[in-house]
Parts: structure tokens; C-alpha cells; sequence
């Protein structure tokens, strides 16, 4: 897997202050995406166990309290993502007591194959659905258009 941006402290994307992820890869290729350069999978930077293990230290440093990680792209659940992502959540389960998940996609919760619902059934928040410029609301939380669905898992 390949990531875009790595944001260990950010504010934007999702509640309270949290570490975000940019990965590569996405089919949807929405027009108006505003994140176009992450739509190729060889993009960006290679995804490696050391970036892995920086996004684990910083949910944990107690120096800057984070609520949880967004993960968001690109996709994170493109079907040559879902392996990276899998493992990435799980040590974010295992290691990293109380911080949420947050991740967005352009499939649609029931578009979703088994080895997508191992990450979803991990998460607690799913925002599904592509980009739709004719539906683009700036008023929206969490979403860019009205028919992109906010889903609280857990």
C-alpha cells in the first residue's frame, strides 16, 4: 500500500483532534474529487512498518491526546488497500485503548465484499458513498455530498 499525507495531529478530519492517513488507490475517480493525485495505487510513499508503527506512538503519546485516526484517501477500502488497512486497524484495536476509527470510501456499505467488513466490523465510523458534484453541499458534516451516508458502527 501507498499513502499520500500522514497528518499526526489534525483537526479537520473527523471530531476532536486525531491522526489522519492519505492513502493511494481509488477506483471511483469522482469528478470533483478535491484528492485527484491519490487515485493511482503506485502514488505516493510505500506504506511501511515504520510509518505503521508512528501512527501507533501517536495515538499513544500522551503529550498530544488524540481521539483516533481517520483514514481516508484516495480509498482505504480499494481492494489492494484492504490488507494494510486490516492490519493497521487491528494493531489500532490491540494497542491503542479508546481511540476511534473513522473511514471513508467511495462504496457504498452494501457494495462491500467479506475481506472490506473484516476492516468495517472494526471501525467506528464509515462514511460510504462517491463524491456527487451535482449533490456537493459545503453545509454537510463529515460528508461532501447528500447522498454520502454517515454510518456510527460502535
Amino acid at each position: 500500500m501507498n499513502f499520500h499525507q500522514y497528518y499526526p495531529v489534525d483537526i479537520v478530519n473527523g471530531p476532536g483532534t486525531r491522526c489522519t492517513l492519505f492513502v493511494s488507490g481509488c477506483i471511483h475517480e469522482c469528478p470533483g474529487c478535491y484528492n485527484k493525485s491519490t487515485w493511482r495505487l503506485n502514488s505516493g510513499m510505500p506504506f511501511t512498518a515504520e510509518m505503521e508503527q508512528r501512527i501507533i506512538d501517536d495515538l499513544n503519546d500522551t503529550r498530544v491526546k488524540r481521539q483516533g485516526i481517520t483514514l481516508s484517501g484516495g480509498d482505504p477500502l480499494h481492494p489492494q488497500n484492504v490488507p494494510e488497512i486490516l492490519k493497521l486497524v487491528q494493531r489500532i484495536r490491540a494497542e491503542c485503548a479508546g481511540k476511534d476509527i473513522w473511514v471513508w470510501t467511495g462504496y457504498k456499505l452494501d457494495e462491500l465484499n467479506a475481506a472490506q467488513m473484516d476492516v468495517v466490523d472494526l471501525i467506528n465510523v464509515l462514511i460510504d458513498g462517491k463524491f456527487v458534484q451535482d449533490l456537493k453541499d459545503p453545509m454537510l458534516i463529515w460528508r461532501g455530498s447528500s447522498n454520502q451516508v454517515v454510518h456510527h458502527l460502535r
